[in-house]
């Protein structure tokens, strides 16, 4: 029996038990289809990314001498469409069975499910073998209840994983949740390592793509491309990491810094994402570390509670409420994203810094991600849905399962609280305390009114006075709620009217 086997551009696992027997019947194919490059702007590096890490893998598993198809962007027979060039290799080659692995986004999910329902042959699909959980794992945990809550979650997956658990059944540490203890700022040291990452020239493919048409924004980077190309350049990295860099990421997790773009965090998301490296081995090695006395219980209780804990509660938070997830808008925020998203070019030196960052390296950490960008975008009215496309072009680690539920529930509170249980958002004071960004900056930190005050000041008080209603009964907010309340009437207006021109003139800011 032929069977065509469809691997997508974030199946990249060569340990997956497909490859464990070669079977002349059995095809794979990679596509690199439009259809993928263009449902959102892309950051250049995002594509380049992806496309030489599928080519990569096309290499090795031809040298497993597996059968390969591969459709590069430019070739004749590409129709662009995963379910057009599936129907015609179908055809080309007699194909009487089409496996595919469950695509871990919900519109891939949909438009194979649709392929199979019109096409006569055989179908099946396939677990990814990546995650520690099913898709609706975290949803089933919580059938029945009121709230949903990770903590309670990422209990249980360290329960049922054995995961820093100590022989009595206890977390070790006696805690199991060291969050507390990694919020350092940092001022200049322990010294931050030099990028050890491998360089790649991606000059040929970048020659391909322009040619090809395909619209993109930022740095491509193309001869001086760092981003991992398979599993054995991902393995070494996250070895370095964990032998050198981990030690000071606990501390300093939260911590920004205008000259240092990567601090100590690990930038494996993206061959964790693409499923080069699995969160098990990754979990795996970050506990066999602690257990060696090489890291404290707080760097890696808090390094693994974002994989085994978030990462996996984000996945099952994403099967769960897909497809109305993507046009959730609780507080009906209609604001366009300003333009200065799309260049760096703004006075506000946290965003500028982190604007420019992402342009340049298609990264930021998740602080930058949710305290710098989220934060002013929720304060300033962003819509939702569109911030989400925003990042997920952006950030070449940025995949729909993992980006949407982060920014739209985590970051703008468009669920309504389903996810985060308040609005992640601060004043100037939060991003002074934990960075430098605030040095000669064009605003002042210290004010709230006046030309020169820093617009999260304003942006900050406005947003919970023009959503009293709806936040007045969170407990988490009582003190914000009381501060207003005990408000001068005179500064509440002025602080309204403040924000009122900063929205306005939000392309000027």
């Amino acid at each position: 029996m032929k069977i065509l086997r469809l691997i997508l551009g974030d199946q990249l696992n060569p340990n997956h038990s497909w490859f464990k027997k070669l079977d002349d019947e059995i095809l794979y194919v990679l596509m690199e289809v439009k259809q993928e490059t263009n449902y959102v702007l892309h950051h250049a590096q995002k594509i380049l990314g992806i496309f030489a890490a599928m080519r990569d893998f096309k290499s090795v598993l031809t040298k497993e001498n597996h059968q390969v198809i591969y459709l590069g962007i430019n070739e004749k027979s590409n129709l662009h469409s995963f379910k057009a060039n599936l129907k015609n290799l179908f055809d080309q080659y007699n194909v009487q069975k089409f496996e595919y692995q469950e695509p871990d986004e919900y519109r891939l999910d949909q438009d194979l499910m649709e392929l199979c329902n019109e096409v006569s042959i055989q179908s099946e699909c396939f677990p990814s073998e990546h995650f520690f959980t099913h898709r609706f794992e975290v949803s089933e945990m919580f059938v029945g209840k009121k709230q949903w809550l990770m903590e309670s979650f990422y209990r249980a997956m360290r329960k049922k994983h054995c995961v820093l658990m100590s022989e009595d059944g206890k977390p070790v540490g006696l805690k199991w949740n060291f969050d507390h203890e990694n919020r350092k700022a940092w001022k200049g040291e322990p010294k931050v390592f030099e990028d050890h990452r491998p360089i790649h020239d991606h000059s040929e493919l970048w020659d391909e793509i322009t040619t090809a048409r395909i619209k993109s924004f930022g740095n491509h980077n193309a001869s001086q491309f760092r981003w991992p190309l398979n599993r054995k350049e991902a393995l070494k990295h996250l070895d370095f990491f964990i032998g050198h860099i981990l030690i000071y990421f606990g501390d300093y997790q939260d911590a920004m810094h205008k000259d240092e773009t990567r601090m100590f965090h690990s930038l494996i998301s993206f061959a964790l994402n693409t499923k080069m490296l699995s969160p098990k081995e990754v979990v795996s090695a970050v506990e066999k570390s602690y257990l060696s006395n090489q890291l404290s219980i707080n760097t890696a209780e808090g390094f693994i509670r974002q994989i085994i804990g978030w990462r996996e509660y984000i996945r099952g938070y994403y099967w769960a409420h897909m497809p109305a997830l993507g046009d959730q808008n609780y507080f009906n925020h209609q604001l366009p994203v300003p333009n200065w998203f799309w260049n760096g070019q703004t006075k506000m030196n946290c965003l500028k810094y982190t604007i420019n960052q992402s342009l340049d390296e298609a990264y930021a950490h998740h602080i930058q991600r949710l305290m710098i960008v989220g934060n002013f975008s929720l304060l300033a009215g962003l819509h939702p849905k569109s911030l989400h496309e925003w990042y997920l072009g952006i950030y070449i680690d940025a995949f729909e399962w993992v980006e949407m539920p982060n920014t739209l529930g985590m970051s703008q509170f468009a669920d309504g609280g389903k996810l985060a249980s308040k609005p992640y958002v601060s004043t100037a004071n939060y991003i002074n305390k934990m960075s430098n960004y605030c040095e000669g900056c064009y605003y002042s930190k210290n004010e709230r009114v006046g030309d020169k005050a820093c617009p999260f000041n304003s942006l900050y008080w406005n947003f919970f006075i023009a959503n009293s209603q709806q936040l007045s009964k969170n407990p988490r907010l009582a003190i914000v709620n009381k501060q207003i309340r005990d408000m001068d009437p005179n500064l509440i207006e002025d602080i309204k009217l403040q924000a009122k021109n900063l929205i306005k003139n939000i392309e000027n800011i």
